[in-house]
């Protein structure tokens, strides 16, 4: 990408036809999603319960569809499950089978990693391996675990967002693909950045991206105006040598701009992606600018305005893109818009240029009747009206998303950050979040809420709780790296 020459253009032609016919491949041979795996925190809701990793039955035919089906416990307080990964999730196009048989679990705010075994009973998973805080803090000088991806080699990848005092220091954590024990820091010490959160890598191009994030000590106390211009909030893009471990580059995409959620395309040949910033509403492609060095560049493919607004925290609202994920054929890219309630589906055949192709609104800060009154919106006439699903409000907005192999069923949750929940949403604090089910106009572009889908997590026998990360055990288009 990037490069006009005809050799690099047959290559990228030729790779973009291979690689239709191996996702449609991939699809007639994967089946639907039965189960999924949700982490679910009581941390900040006033509960003192441990956190969960909930179980969830999607099979429509059974009589336990939509329901909590299992829930394992960790044997700790206050850990705040975020992200989770799989241990093999990098897939070699001779190997489109891959088991995933365990689920990394880092926490956000213990900085504890659990790994759980699914493949024993998928239905009912069972923890199978605790590392401690002490081991992170003195092994590695890290904290505040964020994304897990499985690498190559097979070894596990976290990112981190923190030191062990809270102040910002990004990086990554390595564990053993088949142990689990913990190995030490990827990077080399001196190239640490200053925060960071997510990433995604292609092997081909011998590459990975990391986004920033947030300081945690400052951004754990809630969202705070006058953190603004003071370094709080990430603002950097890095490209890493992926087989060296050694930073070579680093993109500014401005002060506060937060960069949060990374993407390649699927397609193990195609040098491109995405990165969402959560606070200045910007979506940034990121390519490959020349073969031959090896370099990257980055350019605004999408701009979300924000909202002037009274009676919120700022005069203006931004468009807090969440989470972003793209379709596993790269047809579409999905954001979901934390404080403006709406998700968002773009077609992406010219990179360079997104498309909007459909809309929703689950929610969101600027409904109809609540507190926030719109004064000035370059996009809607009228602010949206509350969601109702089987007689059930729904508050907050939506936060992670997954999307079926097939690319029709996109799943949301919508708890970010309990510190953060409880700021903006205290209602999703007090009666649980839920789990929707959005279905997708796979041809020609378009969302609609399934009204039939509801998983409500303030029924939880424990009392409500904040669910955030979802994996499906068969596969899903957030966590297999194509090679």
């Amino acid at each position: 990408e990037g490069c006009s020459c005809r050799k690099c253009s047959l290559v990228l032609s030729e790779s973009a036809e291979g690689f239709c016919l191996f996702v449609s491949f991939m699809g007639m041979l994967s089946p639907r999603e039965e189960v999924a795996y949700v982490t679910c925190t009581y941390r900040e809701t006033c509960i003192d319960q441990p956190d969960f990793l909930a179980t969830v039955d999607l099979n429509p035919r059974s009589p336990y569809y939509c329901q909590v089906i299992h829930r394992l416990p960790m044997p700790n307080l206050k850990d705040e499950l975020h992200s989770s990964g799989w241990s093999a999730g990098c897939v070699c196009f001779d190997n489109i089978t891959t088991k995933r048989n365990k689920l990394i679990l880092p926490c956000l705010i213990s900085s504890r990693i659990y790994v759980v075994d699914v493949g024993s009973q998928c239905r009912a998973p069972k923890l199978c391996k605790m590392i401690e805080p002490v081991d992170v803090f003195w092994k590695c000088n890290k904290g505040y675990l964020g994304v897990p991806h499985s690498l190559p080699n097979g070894d596990i990848l976290i990112a981190n967002m923190g030191d062990p005092a809270g102040n910002g220091k990004g990086g990554f954590i390595v564990l053993d693909g088949e142990t689990f024990e913990l190995k030490g820091n990827w990077e080399n010490e001196c190239e640490a950045p200053p925060t960071g959160y997510d990433f995604w890598y292609q092997p081909r191009h011998n590459v990975l991206i990391s986004s920033a994030g947030l300081v945690p000590k400052r951004a754990g106390r809630g969202f705070n105006p006058d953190d603004l211009k003071k370094g709080v909030f990430g603002r950097r893009l890095n490209v890493w040598n992926l087989s060296c471990r050694t930073l070579t580059q680093c993109f500014d995409l401005g002060e506060d701009s937060l960069p949060l959620s990374v993407k390649f395309l699927h397609n193990p040949d195609a040098a491109e992606g995405y990165v969402s910033c959560a606070l200045s509403g910007i979506i940034y492609r990121f390519y490959k600018a020349c073969c031959e060095a090896n370099t990257w560049s980055v350019e605004e493919a999408i701009q979300i305005p924000a909202k002037d607004v009274s009676g919120w925290i700022l005069p203006k609202m931004p468009a807090f893109t969440a989470d972003m994920v793209i379709s596993l054929d790269d047809k579409y890219l999905y954001l979901s818009n934390w404080l403006h309630g709406d998700i968002r589906q773009y077609e992406i055949s010219k990179t360079c240029k997104p498309r909007l192709v459909g809309q929703v609104f689950v929610g969101g800060s600027i409904l109809r009747g609540g507190p926030v009154t719109v004064c000035r919106d370059e996009e809607l006439k009228c602010q949206p009206e509350p969601l109702v699903i089987k007689c059930k409000r729904v508050y907050g907005g939506p936060c992670k998303m997954q999307l079926s192999l097939d690319g029709k069923r996109l799943y949301v949750t919508n708890s970010f950050y309990s510190t953060w929940d409880k700021q903006f949403y205290p209602n999703v604090v007090r009666e649980g979040s839920v789990m929707l089910q959005i279905d997708v106009d796979t041809e020609k572009g378009g969302l609609t809420v399934n009204k039939n889908f509801l998983v409500d997590f303030g029924k939880e026998p424990n009392g409500p709780c904040l669910a955030h990360a979802i994996r499906f055990p068969c596969g899903d288009s957030t966590s297999d790296i194509l090679a």
